[in-house]
């Protein structure tokens, strides 16, 4: 009998954000499996990978976790097949998060044992011709004014630019173009972390053409941090309790610290002048300056690596050191000047990267020897370089994945590109083209007109502001001296208590109440509306907008929502009570597979409420029954179904604490017809989801099928992304 295949993910909780070197491993699994050395991902669990029929990973072009919950009815079908969803930390570059660097790596070209002694014969001069850095600064060598991004070029790579609509209020380093050939180089580097603005810096670094460190200095971001993203950057909330140096500090400090005709040199500059909110006319980026076909780019590590003979970013040291990328980015720039176009070309570097690739995938100790760089040392064995791509994997077991949307993701060659001009056409060729590819990626867009910056921010302000009403309740009405701690105590038992304010404007007094989850609004609507509350008989009601018309719908599906199946809400907790105490006092309930227990995400403090999970429906009903009205350590306990997974408890906190001051609530709201392009964007995003629903039918068992919402890492903001995966079972829906 053929095995079926399990997907396995602990993700009910605030920590079931994945990064995109998860994702990554996660697809590299279950693409290739242990047969190429490929590991089971360290937060989910594929069962019996070698029975996967395939792999199909549909992208929904520049989408995030906003649209999701902006069109969460439109979007029927994916909330009721897939029982898996995680958060997605947003990525810059997402195709090459997808599934690593690309190569123009040929199958029928490169044999499998590649070595330095093979690739000797491609540093000919007839090839040097063909070659990026030649096509685009010629063969002489020149002098650094030649290297330095043009107008143009730096408003194509989103450098910040004098007078642009998205740089306001960027300071100018006020530095004039009137540079020349001997103007001084200085290297620029900083580390972000993200906070409820986006990215923001933390640490800055400097150095001069000598390599000299003129500035390392730590920054306090402006908002609360979100994530220190400490594996790269290396800071530490500890690390900046103490730190008063401030943005603006720092943007002083290199004002007075560049000449006029200052040079500032970076590895994706646009990034640290983007964080630094600062506007410097001339700049070597030298992610562009080695130049490689299709815009792709290399890593600062490896380039140190293989033209410097130097190891940066090193996996023992926690996180990056600036002053060394900064460092390592000004040598590099002084290489290419001091050496020339023809020199670097005949390094081979897209060589050596394709040939340190093979060996990982072979595990062939190759030796690596760069061509035309006499200071090098020899590589005694492939060093850690690039994150290799398990596309080159596939080509080397003969497959070759499958790839159709309207953007070109794949810019190496090692796919099979099909682009269309629209979503009907793209399912159209999916449904004839994915049974015949062990791995798809089939790439959806609701199309150019929508996907403005702007229209993002108005998207965000529509989802925070629907998410805040709904976690909103008003009560009242109250006598004049009314207790205010007996209200607050009452609807306290339904779940944490984000502000409670007195509403005045009314005859008698009513209370705005603001929970931190959606389940304890609702829990408050369902048993405290025509109770007696402080010696008042209330009526309890969220606020009446345009908005909220829809709410009972959405709640009642939330609650149907397959990933709440099984999974009920508990209020009225002690906070002293902790993890271990609760599975203690919940272990008589029959099939309960996992507590959580939420935690403030700025205090790491617990929550007086908890989820808990069965294996079986029926057991999580029972426990509801059993648990309301049951009293632990004094207090009495309230319950009901879940409405929302552990990522969008997450995501609601980080919206309700980027939002600063809480605007006041407007309890009548004048009604606001829909505009048409809001009509049109509702119908292409039910269009979207029926032609996903239309694939996914179309898909064999066992077929492991992962839906992204990428996400916006952008310079106006950042929108974290959405996953939702399952491996489809014989009944149509995704497999536990």
């Amino acid at each position: 009998q053929e095995k079926s295949c399990h997907l396995s993910a602990a993700l009910l909780g605030e920590d079931s954000e994945i990064s995109q070197d998860q994702l990554y491993e996660l697809l590299k699994y279950a693409a290739l499996g242990k047969c190429h050395h490929a590991a089971q991902p360290s937060w989910c669990r594929i069962y019996h990978q070698s029975h996967l029929a395939g792999v199909v990973v549909v992208v929904l072009h520049e989408m995030s976790q906003l649209h999701f919950y902006r069109f969460y009815l439109q979007f029927k079908h994916l909330r009721k097949v897939f029982r898996h969803r995680f958060t997605l930390a947003p990525s810059a570059n997402f195709p090459v998060s997808l599934y690593g660097e690309g190569t123009n790596l040929k199958p029928q070209n490169t044999p499998q044992g590649l070595t330095s002694s093979s690739s000797e014969c491609i540093a000919k001069s007839s090839d040097l011709q063909c070659h990026p850095i030649i096509q685009r600064y010629g063969e002489k060598k020149q002098g650094l004014t030649s290297y330095t991004l043009t107008l143009e070029e730096q408003k194509k790579n989103d450098y910040p630019i004098e007078g642009s609509p998205g740089c306001k209020g960027y300071i100018s380093t006020e530095c004039d173009q009137q540079r020349t050939d001997s103007s001084p180089l200085f290297g620029l580097d900083c580390e972000m972390c993200l906070t409820a603005k986006g990215n923001e810096v933390t640490r800055v670094s400097l150095v001069d053409a000598r390599g000299q460190c003129l500035l390392n200095e730590l920054v306090k971001p402006e908002s609360t941090v979100v994530n220190y993203r400490t594996r790269f950057s290396g800071i530490t909330k500890k690390m900046l309790l103490p730190v008063k140096t401030r943005l603006s500090d720092i943007q002083t400090r290199l004002k007075k610290m560049l000449p006029h005709d200052a040079v500032l040199v970076g590895h994706s500059l646009n990034s640290d002048l983007q964080a630094l909110e600062m506007i410097h006319p001339s700049v070597i980026d030298t992610s562009l300056l080695f130049a490689r076909s299709e815009g792709r780019r290399f890593k600062l590590k490896f380039l140190a690596k293989a033209v410097l003979g130097k190891e940066i970013q090193c996996e023992q040291k926690l996180g990056h050191d600036p002053t060394e990328d900064a460092r390592a980015a000004l040598e590099l720039a002084q290489f290419f000047i001091e050496q020339g176009p023809t020199k670097v070309a005949e390094l081979n570097l897209e060589m050596l990267l394709t040939a340190e690739k093979l060996a990982e995938v072979s595990q062939n100790k190759a030796v690596l020897q760069p061509q035309g760089c006499g200071f090098q040392e020899q590589l005694n064995e492939p060093p850690p370089l690039s994150k290799p791509c398990f596309l080159d994997c596939l080509q080397v077991t003969g497959q070759k994945p499958l790839l159709l949307g309207r953007q070109g993701l794949d810019s190496s060659g090692l796919c099979q590109s099909n682009l269309s001009t629209s979503n009907k056409q793209i399912l159209q060729k999916a449904l004839e083209d994915v049974p015949l590819s062990k791995f798809s990626i089939i790439q959806f867009s609701l199309g150019p007109e929508y996907l403005a910056s702007h229209l993002h921010a108005g998207l965000h302000e529509k989802v925070r502001s629907k998410l805040t009403d709904m976690l909103t309740i008003y009560a009242g009405p109250f006598e004049e001296n009314f207790c205010m701690k007996s209200v607050k105590k009452e609807f306290g038992r339904c779940g944490p208590i984000q502000s409670l304010t007195v509403v005045t404007e009314t005859f008698q007094p009513y209370v705005c109440i603001q929970y931190e989850v959606l389940e304890a609004a609702q829990l408050a609507v369902e048993s405290l509306n025509g109770a007696e509350v402080a010696g008042s008989c209330i009526k309890v009601q969220r606020p009446v907008t345009a908005a909220m018309l829809d709410c009972d719908v959405l709640i009642q599906e939330l609650e149907l929502d397959v990933e709440n199946e099984g999974v009920i809400y508990v209020a009225g907790l002690k906070k002293s009570l902790t993890e271990t105490d609760l599975q203690e006092e919940f272990s008589q309930l029959k099939d309960l597979e996992t507590l959580f227990l939420p935690k403030d995400l700025q205090s790491g403090k617990h929550r007086n409420c908890c989820f808990l999970k069965f294996q079986k429906t029926q057991s999580a009903v029972d426990a509801l029954e059993a648990i309301n009205g049951w009293t632990m350590k004094g207090c009495e306990l309230r319950s009901r179904n879940a409405l929302a997974p552990g990522h969008l408890w997450r995501w609601i906190w980080q919206m309700n604490h980027s939002n600063g001051k809480q605007g006041k609530h407007i309890f009548y709201e004048k009604t606001e017809q829909l505009s048409d392009s809001d009509q049109d964007l509702r119908k292409k995003v039910k269009k979207l989801d029926h032609h996903i629903k239309k694939l996914y039918r179309s898909l064999q068992n066992n077929t492991l099928c992962i839906v992204l919402f990428p996400g916006v890492n952008s310079t106006h903001g950042s929108q974290s992304g959405l996953g939702l995966m399952g491996i489809k079972d014989d009944k149509g829906r995704s497999a536990c």
